[in-house]
């Protein structure tokens, strides 16, 4: 019986080499990925790189002064959290201060503007039936936006018009889906939102939808839509002039040419809190680009099969209806169709920055709170970067005193433990450049005390398997089988270890926020890593070394001299030899 169990322990021993060249495959393959990749450095968080930190204040409606409550404040909290990560931004801060503020902390290499833009524009989401639109300023008799009828007219040429976003269903089976086509804000609409194909609007556009919006806006709005000059700063930002859901109201907003448009429009049909979910994906099927889907929920749904059944009944530019966030026209498609399967696409010329901004702004446009910025400054990263230089000392201090432990304890061992040591640190590094613009993960202080406590981590995991063969060779075996014998042991111990480990720092990932997140995250991954390099490193390459005379011999500096071990006499194997038997008398 024993002839077999030593061939299958020579074999799961035969081909250490295997496994060495595959973590070191791997360590290539990613930090060639991480310098094709541009990012060498992790991302840094905003204590350690700075940052913008926006104050916001909470503002209440006339009469509605109770609903800033800790309940609205934290669905705020939640949804900006949601709209700061969808530009990619993974360690900023959103927490109250008090009870009417709320401190919003981007780390630097975020666009600061676009994140204000999306964090600061925070409340009132509507979709608004246009009644009149036409380019604003002096631009609009220099350059004029196409009107309706060259639309028409390039479409009965067989050319397709591209003046604007088109909203169409996303069922593709639905019939007389209209191609994709460009909105007049520069973001399409897709099949969910489409548009009658020849509309018979007269080549003086405005001035006739102006004509006819009459029956819905009053005449004192229709003067101030005539009036309106969106090329100002400060009457865009009063455009609305903080008209209610169901009253008309003014909008302003930039067409694809980079002109800014007025818009006149209609009380709000649908509410930005009826999209259940809005989305950017590439359309891969007709290859026409990326575009925006959207869910609605229930009541939306219903909400808006009839307003697009209504407009689609209706000529350009009556048949569109314009998404407003906080008086600014983000997208305006137009309908061909009523659209009531409760989804839509928008689609046309967007490229995967607009597409991913539009469906950030209907996925988290409505909050229940409207609020006005209070602040914004520029968070230095002086005091983090102190710590940091403080952290760093301690843990090379740490590391340095792991180290001489183990030269002078395990001697010729310790070169083993040291190349582990240096192969997870590679690994920790390179992987965490990677994840910075696969996933914004960023490094924060927390992060850095979470890869120095790994330090222990992989080293215990090392001593673990040292002394499983140190007991081997006490008990008398030679080293090849003492490895062999002490690795399953070892292994055991070794991943319920980590277990515990990486249980721990799921559970502190899962039920905290900010900060310590980062140190969950980093306790976890280098847990990860731990496993990867005793089973795919130190394992193999303990398993070559004692093939090596240097180790096998048990060399005095080896760190496996049976002497110094106490190790008992070697173990024999040796046949029974049987008693000589007398025979018996009879």
């Amino acid at each position: 019986m024993a002839a077999p169990k030593k061939g299958r322990s020579a074999s799961a021993q035969g081909k250490p080499g295997r496994s060495l060249a595959l973590i070191l495959i791997a360590i290539v393959a990613l930090t060639g990925g991480m310098f094709l990749s541009g990012h060498t450095t992790p991302r840094l968080g905003i204590d350690l790189a700075g940052g913008t930190s926006i104050t916001l204040k909470a503002k209440s409606e006339p009469g509605q002064e109770s609903a800033i409550n800790k309940t609205n404040m934290d669905t705020a909290v939640e949804i900006m959290e949601r709209r700061v990560n969808g530009l990619g931004v993974s360690e900023a801060e959103v927490q109250t201060q008090g009870d009417r503020n709320i401190i919003v902390n981007i780390p630097k290499g975020t666009n600061s503007k676009q994140a204000r833009e999306q964090v600061g524009t925070t409340a009132k989401l509507y979709f608004r039936p246009v009644l009149a639109t036409e380019v604003s300023g002096a631009a609009a008799s220099a350059s004029p936006e196409p009107s309706a009828s060259s639309s028409a007219s390039k479409e009965s040429d067989g050319e397709e018009a591209t003046d604007k976003d088109e909203a169409t269903p996303s069922d593709e089976s639905a019939s007389g889906t209209p191609s994709a086509s460009a909105t007049s804000q520069g973001r399409a609409v897709t099949d969910a939102l489409a548009a009658d194909s020849t509309p018979s609007a007269s080549a003086s556009a405005p001035a006739s939808a102006g004509d006819d919006a009459a029956t819905g806006a009053d005449s004192k709005l229709q003067a101030q839509y005539a009036a309106l000059d969106c090329t100002k700063p400060s009457v865009r930002a009063t455009a609305d002039d903080g008209a209610k859901p169901g009253d008309s109201s003014l909008a302003c907003g930039q067409n694809s040419q980079g002109q800014w448009q007025k818009y006149l429009l209609g009380p709000a049909a649908v509410d930005g809190t009826d999209v259940d979910k809005a989305q950017a994906v590439y359309d891969t099927q007709s290859g026409a680009g990326w575009k925006v889907t959207m869910d609605f929920t229930s009541g939306g749904a219903k909400k808006f099969g009839d307003i697009t059944g209504e407009l689609a009944q209706k000529q350009s530019p009556q048949n569109q209806f314009a998404i407003v966030l906080d008086g600014d026209v983000v997208s305006d498609p137009y309908v061909r169709q009523a659209l009531t399967g409760g989804t839509a696409e928008i689609s046309g010329s967007f490229d995967q920055t607009e597409a991913q901004e539009l469906s950030n702004m209907l996925s988290y446009g409505a909050l229940p709170l409207s609020f006005e910025e209070q602040s914004v400054t520029t968070v230095t990263a002086a005091l983090g970067g102190e710590q940091l230089h403080a952290g760093l000392i301690a843990g090379a201090i740490g590391l340095a005193l792991v180290v001489i432990y183990l030269v002078v304890y395990y001697r010729g061992l310790s070169l083993i433990a040291i190349a582990s040591l240096l192969v997870s640190a590679v690994l920790t590094y390179v992987i965490m450049a990677l994840l910075g613009p696969a996933i914004g993960f960023a490094l924060n202080l927390p992060a850095v005390c979470g890869a120095i406590v790994a330090i222990g981590i992989t080293a215990d995991s090392f001593i673990v398997f040292f002394e499983r063969i140190r007991d081997e060779v006490r008990e008398g075996r030679t080293l090849r089988p003492a490895v062999a014998r002490a690795w399953p042991r070892a292994r055991r111990t070794i991943l319920v270890s980590d277990f515990v480990s990486f249980l721990a720092a799921a559970v502190l990932f899962i039920v905290t926020v900010g900060k310590v997140q980062g140190f969950a995250f980093t306790l976890g991954l280098t847990t990860l890593l731990d496993v990867v390099v005793v089973f795919f490193f130190t394992k193999p390459l303990m398993t070559i070394l004692a093939r090596r005379k240097f180790f096998a011999s048990g060399h005095s500096w080896s760190g496996l001299d049976p002497k110094r071990l106490g190790a008992k006499p070697p173990l024999r194997r040796s046949r029974r030899v049987s008693a000589p038997v007398d025979p018996k008398e009879a």
